[in-house]
Order: C-alpha cells, then sequence, then structure tokens
C-alpha cells in the first residue's frame, strides 16, 4: 500500500553553514566592532536544537537577528522552522542572549490537526500517528498526491516536508 511521512525537519547542514555565514559578516560588519555579538548553534538531542543570539543591546540583537535571518534565507532555509516569539535574557554587564529554537519533530496539536483535515477532505486516505511524523497511506498515488497538496494549503503557519514515499 503507498504511503508517506509527513515531517517537520530543517536541513541541520544548511543551518549550520547558513549561522558559519552570518558570525564571518557579524565579524567584518563596522558597527559590531568591539561588541559581544554572535550567533551560536546549540544541539541538545535530537528534538531541542536551538539558536543563540547574543548582543550588547536590544538594537545590536535585532541586527544580528537580521543578519542571521538574511543568511538562513540565502541558504534556502525556511524561516517559519524558527520560533522567534522568545523575549531576550539579560546576562551579566549589558549583554543579552536571545534563544531561537528549531522546531523539528511535528508537534500533537499540529498532527491531529492533519489528520482531522485528511478526514474532513473525503480522500480515500488513512493517517497515523508515529512518533514526529504522520504517516498517510492510501490505495493509490494519486490520493497521497492530493493528500500533500491539501496538507500544504491547510497547514501553511508550518514548513511540512514529506519524505519516504513508498509505492
Amino acid at each position: 500500500m503507498p504511503s508517506f511521512d509527513t515531517v517537520l525537519e530543517p536541513d541541520l547542514v544548511e543551518v549550520r553553514n547558513a549561522v558559519d555565514q552570518a558570525l564571518k559578516e557579524i565579524g567584518t560588519r563596522f558597527d559590531f566592532k568591539g561588541s559581544s555579538a554572535k550567533v551560536e548553534f546549540v544541539d541538545r538531542s535530537a528534538k531541542e536544537r536551538e539558536l543563540q543570539l547574543f548582543a550588547d543591546s536590544d538594537f545590536q540583537l535585532e541586527q544580528v537577528r537580521d543578519v542571521l535571518l538574511g543568511r538562513l534565507a540565502r541558504r534556502g532555509v525556511d524561516i517559519r522552522y524558527l520560533d522567534l516569539t522568545g523575549k531576550p535574557v539579560k546576562l551579566g554587564g549589558d549583554r543579552l542572549r536571545l534563544d531561537v529554537p528549531l522546531r523539528c519533530g511535528v508537534p500533537a496539536e499540529t498532527a491531529k490537526k492533519i489528520q482531522q483535515a485528511l478526514k474532513a477532505s473525503r480522500l480515500k486516505v488513512q493517517s497515523a500517528i508515529q512518533g514526529d511524523a504522520v504517516r498517510v497511506s492510501g490505495a493509490k498515488r494519486d490520493d497521497l498526491q492530493a493528500a500533500i497538496a491539501l496538507l500544504r494549503k491547510e497547514i501553511a503557519d508550518l514548513p511540512l516536508g514529506f519524505g519516504n514515499f513508498r509505492d
């Protein structure tokens, strides 16, 4: 029976490359001379990955964020993978840190939304939540391709990926 997995997984190689390029740009820009502005990629586990932005002021933190977002966009990494809703944390002195978590794995409420959208569409497909992914299976490949198109339209707030397509 044909099936595919709906996943939420950024390309970590491209994210690391974008962070490296952002660090290089921050190091060469005149407005960051003598400051502690930097970006770090923190990989705690397969589900807990984040970017840490450091700066000396709110304005500099916004500039570091803009440099990083520009580099991510140039590398082809969708910015919707980042959770930019966090507040800066004050460190010692004038330093600020902003933690920006990377979204990895389909959250439970989004997985339920995916299942509800597929049921409401009346397509002849079945879906099952399997950890961080949602497996969608059906009798025909055309139904699965229609399901992919439907999910791209319905779940627009997350950059869903579709992998492991099998016949």
